[in-house]
């Protein structure tokens, strides 16, 4: 194994930002390679992931289940990576595996919170950085989607609605539906990832297009917005319709994960339609299912993982603010 660097670089936040996340409020630092103790693994990170909830834990936001990151401090975040050293661990070097410790090149991580990894599991290992677990989730436990059914994913060419869609169609939909920023995501979502139709911001109202594009309605709704969009959803829902509820961006974009939204009661109940909502952590029972269907629909090509890759560590900050200003589609990564 060739001699180990004595340094590394990490990211970190300089300052907690007040108005929209900005790359100056990182800094790249070079510091002295961590070295793990018993118990611990020390891993070459490979790639990491960037998600809207970044930003909302970046804030500090009320009420979520992980503490914010501190001006000064390297944020967390997803990622995987190449054991190094594992004193006193099942883990031996050279092993693949995921962790929660991403923004910089190495990571020292408890051996309780390291995912050994089957390199062969997956055709691409980026794909095991998808959020396809809480889009597989939202499909199957909240929208409970089955064949026949024309489904709504909001936020479709996110990370999380990108793949959505594309579980919908294989769980037996009949018409997928989507909603996105601009004309131009619309364009792929329909091109590339199976959607029939994109209801686009800039195109008008949101209720008015998906009335347009459902006459008869919705029969599940996969809500990653919540907001206006979820408002809508429920416009057009059909008669025993099921809402799974998988994210807030309408608030997270703002800072917050609390996204108070006006519903009539009244209506749910006279038409029997149902809201769920999905946390991923109160279905890890689910993971061998989701994995299987991923990966079988990864190799034989019914499935794709759309992704941005941004290269080198520096390019951390511009990938999460890339992402919160809706510039990609799909997933967005870093080569670290």
């Amino acid at each position: 194994m060739s001699a180990l660097p004595t340094t590394h670089r990490e990211v970190r936040l300089t300052a907690r930002p007040e108005g929209p996340l900005r790359p100056d409020h990182f800094h790249t630092a070079e510091v002295a390679l961590p070295e793990p103790g018993p118990g611990q693994v020390l891993v070459r990170n490979r790639l990491m992931a960037v998600a809207a909830i970044m930003d909302t834990v970046i804030r500090g936001a009320d009420g979520l289940p992980v503490p914010p990151a501190a001006p000064g401090a390297v944020p967390d975040g997803p990622a995987i990576g190449t054991v190094v050293a594992a004193p006193g661990t099942g883990l031996r070097p050279g092993d693949l595996v995921s962790h929660g410790r991403g923004w910089r090149e190495y990571a020292v991580v408890d051996a309780a919170d390291v995912e050994r990894l089957d390199p062969g599991a997956l055709p691409d290992p980026a794909a095991h950085l998808s959020q396809g677990l809480i889009a597989w989730l939202g499909v199957v436990r909240g929208a409970a989607v089955r064949p026949g059914d024309t489904v709504l994913v909001t936020a479709a060419a996110g990370g999380v609605g990108s793949l959505a869609g594309q579980f919908a169609r294989l769980r037996g939909a009949t018409r997928v539906i989507g909603t996105t920023s601009s004309r131009e995501k619309g364009h792929r979502l329909v091109a590339e990832l199976g959607y029939d139709v994109a209801v686009t911001r800039d195109a008008g109202p949101v209720e008015d297009q998906l009335r347009a594009a459902a006459p008869d309605g919705v029969d599940a709704v996969v809500d990653n917005v919540g907001g206006d969009q979820l408002l809508a959803a429920l416009a057009v829902a059909r008669r025993g319709a099921r809402i799974g509820l998988i994210g807030s961006l309408a608030a997270q974009l703002s800072g917050s994960f609390a996204a108070p939204t006006r519903i009539d009661t009244g209506s749910l109940i006279l038409g029997g339609i149902t809201l769920r909502g999905i946390s991923g952590s109160d279905h890890l029972d689910a993971i061998p299912e989701w994995s299987r269907e991923f990966g079988r629909a990864l190799r034989d090509g019914t499935l794709v993982f759309p992704h941005t890759r941004l290269p080198g560590i520096d390019q951390a900050p511009r990938a999460l603010c890339e992402l919160l200003a809706g510039r990609h589609v799909g997933a967005v990564l870093v080569e670290l």
